[in-house]
C-alpha cells in the first residue's frame, strides 16, 4: 500500500508539469501564466501561421519519417541476424546496439558534432538521418527480436524444406507474422527521432532546425504562450503515437500466440 502510494505520488509529480502546459496554451494573455487568464486559441493560430515554426515542424517530420524507414529496415535485418543467424560475438553486438540507450545523449551530441563538422554534415538531412537512425535502431531491434522469439522456427524450416529460398521464406512466412512487431518498432523509431532534443540542438544549422531546437530558442528569446501551444501539440502527437505503438506491440503477442 505504501509503495503504491509512493509510486503514484512520483508519477503525479512527473506528469504534473506536462499537464500544466496544456491550460497555459489557451491563455488570453501574451505571456505564460498559470492559471491562465481567459480562453483563446490565438496561440495555436500564431503557431500555424508562423513560417519558422511550420518550417521547423516539417523538417522534424521529414527527418523522423526518413529515420523511421532507415531504422526499421536496419533494425529488422539486425534482429533477424541476431535471433535466427549464427553470429559470432552475439552478446557483444547486442551490447553495442543498446549503447545508444545507455550513453547520455549529451556525450553522443558532442562526439557527433566533432565528427560531422569537418564533413559538413551538421544541419543537413543526411546528418540528421544518420545520427537519429543510430539512436532509433535499438528500439526496432529490441521489439522485432521479441517478435521473432515468439514465432515457431519450425514454420520457417517447413518453408525451406518445401523448396523456398531463405528470402522467400522470410517474405512469405516470417515477415507477415512479425509485421505487428515491425510496425511497433517503426512507431518508436519515429518517436525517437521526432522527440530527440540534445543531439538535434548540437547539429542543427541556421536554416535547417528541428522543432525541438526552435523550442529551445524561443524559451531563451521569446517566451510566449506559443511555446505552450507547440508543447501541447507535441505532447498529444507523442502520446498518440506511443499508444499506437503499444497497441501494435500488444497485437504482436496476440498474433504469435495464435
Amino acid at each position: 500500500m505504501g509503495i503504491g502510494m509512493f509510486c503514484t505520488a512520483v508519477l503525479i509529480f512527473l506528469i504534473l508539469p506536462t499537464l500544466l502546459v496544456v491550460p497555459m496554451s489557451f491563455s488570453a494573455t501574451s505571456y505564460l501564466r498559470f492559471p491562465p487568464s481567459g480562453f483563446s486559441l490565438q496561440w495555436y493560430h500564431e503557431y500555424f501561421k508562423d513560417p519558422e515554426w511550420v518550417s521547423a515542424t516539417l523538417f522534424s517530420l521529414r527527418i523522423a519519417c526518413l529515420t523511421m524507414l532507415a531504422s526499421t529496415v536496419i533494425g529488422t535485418m539486425a534482429a533477424l541476424a541476431l535471433v535466427r543467424g549464427r553470429v559470432p560475438g552475439r552478446e557483444t553486438i547486442n551490447a553495442l546496439l543498446l549503447a545508444p540507450l545507455i550513453v547520455p545523449h549529451i556525450i553522443v551530441a558532442i562526439a557527433v558534432y566533432l565528427q560531422f563538422a569537418p564533413l559538413r554534415l551538421t544541419g543537413t538531412t543526411v546528418g540528421f538521418v544518420l545520427i537519429h537512425s543510430a539512436l532509433a535502431v535499438p528500439y526496432v531491434v529490441i521489439i522485432v527480436s521479441v517478435g521473432l522469439t515468439r514465432i515457431d522456427f519450425s514454420l520457417e524450416m517447413a518453408a525451406l524444406n518445401l523448396g523456398a529460398s531463405r528470402l522467400r521464406a522470410f517474405l512469405e512466412v516470417t515477415m507477415p507474422l512479425i509485421m505487428p512487431a515491425i510496425a511497433a518498432g517503426a512507431v518508436f523509431a519515429f518517436l525517437a527521432s521526432f522527440d530527440e532534443t540534445i543531439v538535434s540542438f548540437y547539429i542543427s544549422g541556421v536554416e535547417n532546425k528541428t522543432v525541438t531546437r526552435k523550442l529551445f530558442e524561443d524559451i531563451d528569446f521569446d517566451l510566449s504562450p506559443v511555446i505552450a501551444a507547440v508543447s501541447t501539440i507535441f505532447v498529444v502527437v507523442t502520446i498518440g503515437l506511443a499508444l499506437l505503438g503499444r497497441l501494435v506491440k500488444t497485437r504482436t503477442g496476440e498474433t504469435t500466440a495464435v
